[in-house]
């Protein structure tokens, strides 16, 4: 009877953090769609094809425009690398598009609160920066040519054909293609798919965050990030923040319940936003690299993401801190006090009619074979293309 019941409340945990997350979900979904649907994939390759500031800027921005799913984001990076992008643009691509995207601020803001989102941007710019930097000094030729050989083999990961599928529309204005029959088929199309290739990690890192919730004492939470000693936390927490996430499984929009729950735990300030950072260098990913680039480019990856990522966590930390804009108050709500009828509700409800019109779009408009398209290969999509 014990377990049921601790299942139940690990489950009543997971279900109240997605109810509250909800909305922002749907709405930053949608968001993303919109940006989407006016970016093209091929002229994104066209200006990435240095590593000038110039260049690594447009990968920032076109990270940000692009889908959050970090599986889509790695075989996008590939994709860009073969089509003539230079591997530093690439990996910022890779870095804007998991930690700049507009979804993921908005979930932040509701469910950890504003210094959160603001971590998140300020810390995914200086994390560009500093790969830049580290690529600069430590990347040789001799390393691009053994990623780009081992890429040009085309084994498979994940996502790829969700990643090769460019449905921008092109020609006239913003408003003129986004308003536009094909515009609004778009949207729909990257809304439904965005869902399609995170729904997993979304599921994953809420019972896994209801779980540790609801079993995990804070005690051993307080022990493990050594929250009785501030000095020692803050050292800890940007270095075991990216560690923790590793070995999580979890990436996406998915490990902010994660990361709520680490912040309740007694985790710095810096090591939950590094953890949030590290989606790249979970295991599952880390097997994608190596399938693409090698062994060996892979560890290079890991290396060089690990270091930008507690560095990130370390400078953030640090600038909040004399900001004076660290939350003290640990509590997060949507652990502890579950779903309740008010805006969250209300919201929540507006935001499903909004996601069932362009779902309903999305089948209308024949967008049911595209879900299953998203692992094809990206070399087989061509055939696919109409």
């Amino acid at each position: 009877m014990q377990i049921i019941t601790s299942i139940g409340q690990a489950l009543f945990t997971s279900l109240s953090m997605f109810w509250e997350i909800l909305w922002p979900l749907i709405l930053g979904f949608t968001l993303s769609g919109i940006v989407q649907a006016v970016v093209s994939h091929q002229a994104m390759a066209k200006a990435l094809g240095g590593d000038r500031p110039a260049n690594l800027t447009l990968a920032t921005l076109f990270g940000i425009a692009s889908s959050s799913c970090s599986y889509a984001a790695v075989a996008l990076a590939r994709s860009i690398f073969l089509k003539g992008a230079s591997f530093t643009s690439a990996m910022v691509f890779e870095l804007a598009s998991t930690n700049l995207v507009i979804e993921l601020g908005i979930i932040l803001i509701v469910l950890m609160g504003w210094p959160f989102m603001a971590a998140e941007f300020v810390g995914g710019i200086l994390m560009v920066i500093f790969i830049a930097v580290i690529f600069r000094l430590t990347l040789t030729p001799k390393l691009v040519q053994m990623a780009r050989a081992h890429a040009e083999k085309g084994l498979m990961g994940r996502m790829e054909g969700h990643a090769a599928m460019d449905m921008s529309v092109s020609g006239g204005s913003f408003f003129s293609r986004l308003l536009s029959p094909r515009g609004f088929t778009a949207v729909s199309n990257f809304f439904v798919m965005d869902w399609a290739s995170v729904w997993v990690d979304i599921a994953l890192g809420l019972l896994i965050a209801g779980a540790l919730a609801a079993w995990v004492p804070n005690s051993f939470w307080n022990a493990f990030f050594f929250s009785n000693n501030p000095t020692i936390a803050k050292i800890e927490g940007p270095l075991v923040g990216p560690l923790v996430a590793v070995f999580s499984f979890v990436c996406s929009v998915g490990n902010v319940p994660l990361a709520a729950v680490l912040w309740r735990g007694g985790i710095s300030f810096g090591g939950v936003v590094s953890f949030i950072f590290a989606d790249l260098i979970i295991l599952p990913i880390l097997d994608i690299y190596r399938k693409y680039y090698g062994w060996r480019v892979m560890g290079y990856i890991l290396l060089t993401f690990y270091v930008t990522m507690a560095a990130a966590g370390y400078v953030v930390e640090f600038l909040f801190q004399a900001l004076g804009i660290i939350p003290q108050d640990r509590h997060v709500a949507a652990i502890t006090e579950g779903v309740q009828w008010n805006y969250t509700s209300i919201l929540n409800i507006v935001f499903l009619l909004l996601a069932a019109v362009l779902v309903i779009r999305f089948i209308r408009t024949g967008g049911i074979p595209m879900l299953r398209m998203m692992n094809t290969p990206e070399h087989d999509m061509a055939q696919h293309h109409g």
